[in-house]
C-alpha cells in the first residue's frame, strides 16, 4: 500500500497541560526502568481562548529509534519544568508552541460493550517558539487521503442543537502504519457541500482523494429548567464541547483506485480485517479488564469481609437515617 498522506499542524499558546515524566514498570521489557514522557497538551490556536485542541502523546523517549536526540522529548521535559499555560500564568504569559501531530482514533468499547471511536490528534514533533503565524487559519490545519464511502447531508434542527445545515463525509482515513481508520468530517462551505454531493460516493462505490481543512473546536451552552413544587423553577446551564475536522477543500482529480502505488481493493479489505483484528483483541482486554474489576469487587463485599478489612461485618437490618 502506498503512503497516505495524514498530517496535521496545530500552532498557539499552551492553554494547560498534564505531561509526566515515568519510567517504563514492566520488569520484562528491555526498557524496565527508563525515562520516557507521556500526557496531553490543550493548544489554544486563536487570540481568545475559544479553539482550543488537545494533543496526545503516550510514549516520548528522550532518544529516537535511531539512536540520537529526541527533540520532541526535549521540548517536553522543558515545558514541564518552565513552561506556562493560559490557565495558570494568563494569556501573555503562555509558552507557545507550534506541533506537527496526525490524526489517530482512540479505540475503547464502553460499559454496554458499544465501539466507540474518539478522533485525537496523536504525537508527532513539537517545537517551542517565540512568535505564531498572524493568519489563524495556519494553525490548525489538516490534510489527509481519505477514502470517502457516505455522504449526508444534516438539516438544521434546534431540537438538536444543530443551527445550520451541513454535510457529514464519512470514511476512512490511515495512519502511518497504513492501519485504516474509520472517520467523519463535516462540510459547511455551499460550494463544497455541492461537490460532495455530486461525487456519489458510496460503500459500492468509495472515492479516494485528498482533503483538506481546519480542526474547529466549539462550544455550545445548552439551558434546561427544572420545575420546582412550589416558587421559581431552576435553570440548568450546561455546556459541550465539540470537535470538527471542517474540510475546505479536496483534490481536483481523485486518485484512480489500482493504479501503480495506489490503493487497491485488495488493499483496502486486508486494511479492514487488520482493524477487526485489533478490535477484537481490544474487546478481549475490555472483557478481561472487567472481569478482573468485578471479582475484586465481589471479594471485598462478600459476607464478613467489607473491604477486605479483617473482622468487619456487612451492615444488616433496617436503616434509620
Amino acid at each position: 500500500m502506498r503512503k497516505n498522506t495524514n498530517t496535521e499542524h496545530i500552532e498557539g499558546r499552551i492553554y494547560e497541560h498534564n505531561l509526566v515524566v515515568k519510567t517504563v514498570q514492566n520488569q520484562k521489557s528491555d526498557n524496565f526502568g527508563k525515562e520516557f514522557i507521556s500526557g496531553t497538551i490543550d493548544v489554544a490556536t486563536d487570540e481568545e481562548g475559544l479553539n482550543v485542541l488537545q494533543v496526545h502523546f503516550t510514549y516520548v523517549t528522550p532518544t529516537t529509534k535511531a539512536g540520537g536526540v529526541n527533540n520532541t522529548y526535549n521540548a517536553l521535559k522543558k515545558i514541564i519544568n518552565e513552561g506556562q499555560s493560559w490557565i495558570t500564568s494568563g494569556k501573555d504569559a503562555a509558552t507557545k508552541v507550534k506541533i506537527d501531530t496526525a490524526l489517530a482514533l482512540n479505540d475503547f468499547y464502553a460499559q454496554d460493550d458499544t465501539l466507540v471511536s474518539v478522533k485525537r490528534n496523536e504525537g508527532g514533533f513539537v517545537t517551542l517558539v517565540n512568535d505564531l503565524s498572524q493568519d489563524l487559519n495556519e494553525r490548525n490545519k489538516f490534510t489527509t487521503d481519505m477514502v470517502i464511502t457516505n455522504v449526508t447531508m444534516i438539516e438544521a434542527d434546534e431540537e438538536k442543537h444543530i443551527d445550520e445545515a451541513y454535510m457529514s463525509v464519512r470514511g476512512a482515513v490511515f495512519n502511518f502504519r497504513n492501519d485504516i481508520l474509520p472517520v467523519e468530517f463535516v462540510v459547511r462551505n455551499p460550494a463544497g457541500m455541492k461537490y460532495f454531493d455530486n461525487l456519489d460516493a458510496s460503500p459500492s462505490n468509495p472515492v479516494y482523494t485528498k482533503v483538506w481543512g481546519r480542526i474547529m473546536c466549539t462550544t455550545t451552552e445548552i439551558q434546561s429548567m427544572e420545575e420546582s413544587a412550589f416558587g421559581e423553577s431552576v435553570v440548568h446551564t450546561t455546556s459541550r464541547k465539540a470537535k470538527e475536522w471542517v474540510i475546505t477543500g479536496a483534490a481536483k482529480n481523485p486518485y484512480e483506485f489500482g493504479e501503480d502505488n495506489v490503493l487497491t481493493a485488495d488493499e483496502l479489505t486486508k486494511a479492514m480485517q487488520n482493524r477487526e483484528v485489533r478490535l477484537a483483541e481490544i474487546k478481549k482486554n475490555s472483557d478481561e479488564y472487567k472481569a478482573a474489576r468485578a471479582a475484586n469487587v465481589d471479594s471485598a463485599f462478600s459476607a464478613g469481609n467489607v473491604m477486605n478489612i479483617p473482622g468487619v461485618q456487612a451492615p444488616t437490618g433496617g436503616w434509620n437515617f
